[in-house]
């Protein structure tokens, strides 16, 4: 409990009555209480899948998310989570952004309705994979809602990852896990009711497909549709996933995978509300307000094909390949509203609608191999692999003639707007990116509690094509090398050192319309890890130092398009996360980031990013009625702001907890209730652009889960 102790001690003592709100259930805990039921079902066919979870499952499990060899937690010389199935399940997380709202060190910076950006450590989040494979969104975020019930679990990588990833950005790689077939017959079906109307369908069945097992299939369906606290909005997805796994011989593998999600947002929000007033007071809409118009729409889909071929080489060698390819499009008519409200009016807004379309598709391959290799008297691990990708992207935008069109207040805006034709003009781009790499690790073993690890990563990134009328032309080359180390203490406890250097080329302009050139630094991190309880909690303390120079910044009021200009800034903070099992049925997990971000000037940058930020959640079974979990999680973080022409803006610091209680009606039936934003505390979304938008008020939901 030290880390979790320490987190709080460094919140304001205003804050501590909340903290100790979702921790109060954790203190009624006995370690005499029975032995929860084990929840998750670890896909027993997949050899590189990490099981590090809330629920007190085997901390030892080896993941390859890092470095592409399999390592244990202790044995990675970086910070490393995971967030399980348990959690999902247990706080109802079915969306990327209320999942990452619960893992250690990252911030969700929702800047619109359907679109939303993350930071860590202070930089932007552009690394996202599935089963560790993956590319760098075109648009540098998330649109629309990516669903998390095709997912096993999601491992947070927090530090720079160019070694698998390509490029080195020093925030956190985030790999989504696949849920996969399994040899045994399992279903679930879940239906879900809650708050402006939500209502979601479930269901997953898996199992052989022949009489040997050796086909097995998977078939997961979702349905969500639900209005909304903002005025105007709703949106319903769609989700369909099928997965096939094929032995092929003893010792090979092919796993097939299609998941297509679909998105449709009726009056979402594009860009958000004014922050100021004419005078440089801060606005104060009510938590409902909205700007779009009652005609606009955002329909996003997302398509993901995926194939896997592993083969057994002999010796512990093995041998996998892998393809997916990746196709997101985009249709939508928005509304944007822009200018400064005049205080005693609200007026001083004008219209800016567009109409707006986009295709994007990713095609990557990776093949790699590894295994052990006897050296010196001493087992090592080797992994060497090679890598290519490409993504093509097309966007067209038209707009009417009547930007620039007045507005009433906002406050009591209805939303009506005459919808315009959107071929006064237009615009738009057709571009593509391609990238090669070839890289190697490997963990060598010098003596008994000494492991070091070292790779390096070649990579070629080219880029051509024009975007809004402006070149998108570059060609680049870099090496990006790998140094850690990890030394046992004792049985427990492991500390740990690593290096590498950054590259990651951009797509943003600067004044000049031309592309900025690539980030580039390096990323220290040191720390210490620990195991207890039979590997079941896991506690950890991380001190890292991040030098990134050209991180992109958007120039002050520009706009279509937007500008930016090259920011050099050092990050230097610290991490604690306590997770796992602390008792029979009694799960924590807690973690504390802060840090410093500096500019060369020595002032503070990127403002808007949470300096402070604590996550604590907890589930326990109730002695006496093993059937019924209640738990609870809590995020706080303390102040941020921006300042936009000359304004200085400020979100105050602010905690929000959420609540659950499930109970087991029988083996087959669980009945939970969800209560999200249990304080409700109203906030700004985030003030990673010069506008903004309330959170989500208090929320509730009812779910009845069949399992067989």
């Amino acid at each position: 409990m030290a880390a979790q102790t320490c987190a709080i001690m460094n919140i304001p003592s205003r804050l501590r009555p909340a903290v100790l709100a979702v921790a109060a259930l954790t203190t009624l805990a006995k370690p005499a209480l029975a032995e929860e039921p084990a929840t998750i079902v670890a896909a027993g066919e997949v050899a590189q899948t990490i099981v590090i979870t809330g629920a007190g499952e085997r901390r030892g499990a080896q993941s390859d998310t890092a470095l592409g060899l399999r390592l244990s937690r202790r044995e990675t010389p970086q910070s490393i989570s995971t967030i399980s199935r348990t959690q999902i399940e247990d706080f109802g997380l079915r969306g990327v952004n209320e999942l990452l709202d619960a893992a250690p060190g990252i911030n969700v910076e929702r800047v619109e309705t359907d679109r939303t950006y993350y930071t860590a450590r202070g930089f932007d989040v552009t690394n996202f994979q599935f089963d560790g494979i993956g590319m760098p969104f075109t648009n540098g975020g998330q649109w629309g809602d990516l669903d998390t019930a095709v997912f096993d679990s999601v491992d947070v990588l927090r530090g720079a990852n160019g070694l698998l990833s390509s490029t080195g950005n020093p925030s956190a790689t985030i790999n989504f896990v696949r849920k996969r077939p399994t040899a045994d017959f399992q279903a679930s079906a879940e239906l879900t009711a809650g708050s402006w109307n939500k209502r979601r369908a479930d269901a997953d069945v898996s199992g052989a497909l022949n009489a040997s097992g050796t086909v097995r299939g998977r078939l997961i369906a979702a349905s969500e549709t639900k209005e909304s606290y903002l005025d105007r909005y709703s949106r319903d997805k769609a989700l369909l996933s099928a997965l096939v796994d094929i032995d092929l011989g003893e010792r090979t593998r092919l796993g097939l995978g299609y998941v297509q999600q679909r998105n449709n947002a009726n009056s979402p929000m594009w860009g958000a509300l004014p922050l100021y007033y004419s005078d440089g007071t801060p606005t104060d809409y009510p938590s409902s307000t909205s700007t779009a118009a009652d005609w606009a729409y955002w329909d996003n889909t997302d398509r993901r094909a995926h194939a896997e071929l592993t083969h057994d080489l002999g010796g512990g060698w093995q041998a996998k390949a892998v393809a997916m390819r990746r196709a997101l499009s985009a249709e939508s008519e928005l509304f944007y509203v822009y200018g400064t409200p005049d205080r005693a009016t609200g007026l001083g807004l004008f219209s800016y609608p567009s109409a707006f379309s986009g295709e994007y598709r990713q095609t990557m391959a990776d093949l790699r191999v590894s295994g052990p290799l006897e050296l010196g008297g001493r087992q090592h691990e080797l992994m060497l692999g090679l890598s290519w990708g490409k993504e093509d992207a097309r966007e067209h935008s038209g707009y009417g003639n009547d930007i620039g069109t007045p507005l009433p207040d906002l406050a009591g805006w209805n939303g009506h707007y005459p919808k315009p034709s959107f071929d006064a003009s237009s615009a738009g781009s057709d571009f593509g990116m391609r990238r090669r790499s070839l890289f190697a690790a490997a963990q060598l073993n010098p003596a008994d509690r000494l492991k070091l690890v070292v790779g390096a990563n070649a990579t070629h990134v080219s880029s051509s094509g024009i975007s809004y009328g402006d070149a998108h032309d570059y060609e680049r080359d870099a090496v990006t090398p790998y140094l850690g180390a990890t030394f046992e203490l004792n049985d427990q406890v492991s500390v740990y050192g690593s290096y590498t250097r950054i590259f990651n080329p951009q797509i943003q302009i600067d004044a000049r319309h031309q592309v900025l050139p690539p980030i580039e630094g390096r990323n220290l991190e040191a720390g210490i890890k620990s195991e207890w309880l039979d590997k079941k909690l896991a506690a950890s303390l991380a001190v890292f130092r991040t030098r990134q120079e050209n991180t992109a910044e958007a120039d002050a009021n520009s706009v279509n398009p937007t500008t930016y200009h090259g920011v050099d800034a050092t990050s230097t903070g610290f991490e604690l996360e306590l997770d796992g099992r602390v008792a029979e049925g009694w799960s924590v997990n807690a973690s504390y980031t802060q840090f410093r971000l500096k500019g060369d000037d020595g002032e503070d940058a990127r403002t808007y990013v949470p300096r402070r930020v604590l996550r604590l959640g907890t589930t326990w079974r109730v002695p006496g009625l093993p059937g019924l979990k209640l738990g609870g999680k809590l995020k706080w973080q303390d102040r941020t702001s921006t300042t936009a022409s000359g304004f200085a803006i400020t979100q105050k610091a602010y905690t929000v907890v959420d609540l659950m209680a499930s109970y087991e009606i029988n083996r087959q039936l669980t009945l939970a209730l969800n209560i999200d934003n249990a304080g409700n505390d109203k906030h700004l979304t985030s003030l990673y652009w010069t506008q903004a938008y309330y959170a989500e008020p208090r929320s509730a939901s009812v779910s009845l889960r069949w399992t067989y």
